[in-house]
C-alpha cells in the first residue's frame, strides 16, 4: 500500500495552495465562517500559543520545496530510491532538493514525465537495461 501525501502551501496573499503530484497547483477554496471578521481571525491566530504567525524576518527565511522534493515525497521513496529508479545520479538529486542547482529543461521534461506516469517510466528504464538480443539470420532460400 502507498501513502500519498498532499502538499499545500499557503501563498503570498495568504491562499492556500495544493500542489499535485506533476507539479501543477491549484488554489483551494477555503470556507469561512461568516461570523468572523477578517480582524477576529488575525486576532484569534495571534493569540494561538501552539501556531503563531510569523514574523517578516521569519518569513524572509523561508524557501520553496523544490518540486523534485515533492514528487519524491509523493512517490514515497527515499533520495537513494528515487535516484536509483529513475537513474538521476544521487548528488544531482541532492543539488536540486537542496537549491544549490535547478534541473535543465531536459530534466524538468524527464521529472514531468515521471510525475506523470512513474510506473511506465520504470518499466522503460528496466526494459532498456535488458541486453539485446542478437538478431537471428534469415535461412536463404
Amino acid at each position: 500500500m502507498t501513502n500519498k501525501i498532499t502538499i499545500v502551501r499557503v501563498g503570498a496573499k495568504g491562499e492556500v495552495i495544493k500542489i499535485h503530484p506533476n507539479g501543477r497547483e491549484e488554489i483551494l477554496k477555503v470556507e469561512r465562517s461568516p461570523e468572523w471578521s477578517d480582524e477576529q481571525i488575525e486576532a484569534a491566530a495571534a493569540a494561538d500559543p501552539d501556531n503563531p504567525p510569523l514574523t517578516p524576518a521569519q518569513r524572509a527565511r523561508l524557501h520553496r520545496v523544490p518540486r523534485v522534493k515533492t514528487l519524491r515525497w509523493q512517490l514515497g521513496l527515499s533520495q537513494q530510491e528515487f535516484a536509483s529508479r529513475f537513474q538521476i545520479p544521487i548528488g544531482t538529486l541532492r543539488d536540486w532538493e537542496q537549491g544549490r542547482t535547478e534541473p535543465d529543461q531536459a530534466a524538468r521534461a524527464y521529472l514531468d514525465v515521471i510525475a506523470h506516469d512513474p510506473e511506465n517510466v520504470r518499466k522503460a528504464l528496466r526494459a532498456a537495461k535488458k541486453p539485446h538480443q542478437p538478431r537471428r539470420k534469415l535461412a536463404s532460400t
